[in-house]
């Protein structure tokens, strides 16, 4: 093993205990497995990777919108796919929920959906989907898979808008809340910090975060910025956020959370972050705790990086569940069989 290759696995073995990070990681789902369909439905992920870069090469904003869209998914009542379902009559879903309005590729899933279908009638859930969409998505830029994606899932047949708020952590959210809500998922504080990462591609809404950028204090000042944020950075921000100066609900405006390579999946986040250029609250607030900031550190290192997100994905993807007899495998994403 070469200088580098040491260097990464004594980073990754620092990272991997560094505030407890082992002990707080998920046991592994009972019923997930790698290759679940490998009988039943071979060519799956073949034909789900097939849809999903033939997307992707047309549109590399999808790989973002699908990473969230996981997230979003298994924060609310587990990776159930509950966040594909539509409204009804007396039922506001998730999807309609305020966090997940700009939510975008549901098309894709039904595509996804639609050749699995036709290959194999009944057999692949609409939650393994959105976990194989997110993987194949971010990879595409790589032409080969980042993380191994357990499957196994089936399909939940509730969704509430409510739930949606009360699951999904906020831009605003301070670093206890964050580390709170990750622990309720059964998530762990390296698993907070690594997967925040996943803000190393896609665009930020000038409405999120305004009220760093505009009268912080509440002084009636409009150039009072929080002092979180790195000035030059600051200034870039308002500057492409002005609009949000005379109506800070404007949610027209979007900003590449990570200028100059918001369609790089990569670990440029923390150095970012590291340079207090972190768009967020809940970017700026993982510095404010040591052990944090320690992870913070050890991510600007690519390899440990890329190992680190595979372990915490793998995991979030773990969260609440559907196996065996539990759920159904819906016939169509958006609704309930």
């Amino acid at each position: 093993m070469g200088f580098v290759g040491m260097r990464s696995l004594v980073l990754a073995l620092l990272l991997a205990f560094a505030a407890g990070g082992v002990g707080t990681a998920s046991a592994q789902a009972a019923g997930l497995k790698k290759g679940f369909y490998k009988k039943s439905c071979p060519q799956a992920e073949d034909i789900a990777q097939k849809v999903v870069w033939g997307r992707v090469a047309g549109n590399r904003e999808l790989a973002a919108k699908f990473l969230r869209m996981f997230f979003h998914d298994c924060f609310v009542r587990g990776c159930d796919a509950s966040v594909l379902l539509d409204s009804s009559p007396g039922n506001t879903a998730e999807k309609d929920a305020l966090p997940n309005l700009s939510l975008a590729g549901f098309d894709v899933i039904d595509e996804v959906k639609a050749a699995l279908e036709r290959a194999c009638p009944g057999v692949v859930s609409c939650a393994d989907i959105v976990a194989l969409a997110a993987r194949d998505s971010v990879s595409f830029q790589y032409k080969r898979n980042l993380w191994e994606v357990e499957t196994g899932r089936r399909d939940g047949t509730v969704s509430s808008d409510q739930q949606a708020l009360d699951n999904i952590p906020t831009p605003s959210s301070t670093f206890d809340i964050l580390l709170s809500n990750f622990s309720s998922k059964g998530l762990g504080l390296q698993d907070l910090v690594v997967l925040s990462g996943g803000h190393t591609i896609g665009v930020g809404h000038c409405n999120l975060f305004s009220s760093r950028l505009f009268n912080f204090t509440g002084k009636n000042n409009p150039t009072d910025i929080d002092p979180a944020l790195n000035p030059p950075y600051a200034k870039f921000l308002q500057g492409q956020c002005r609009r949000n100066l005379q109506d800070p609900n404007d949610n027209t405006t979007v900003v590449p959370m990570d200028p100059g390579s918001s369609l790089s999946f990569d670990n440029h986040y923390f150095v970012n972050l590291k340079a207090h250029q972190g768009m967020f609250t809940s970017d700026a607030t993982l510095l404010t705790n040591g052990r944090a900031a320690n992870i913070v550190d050890k991510l600007q290192d690519p390899g440990v990086f890329f190992d680190a997100f595979k372990n915490s994905i793998k995991r979030m993807g773990q969260i609440g569940v559907l196996t065996g007899a539990k759920g159904q495998i819906r016939k169509k994403c958006n609704v309930v069989n």
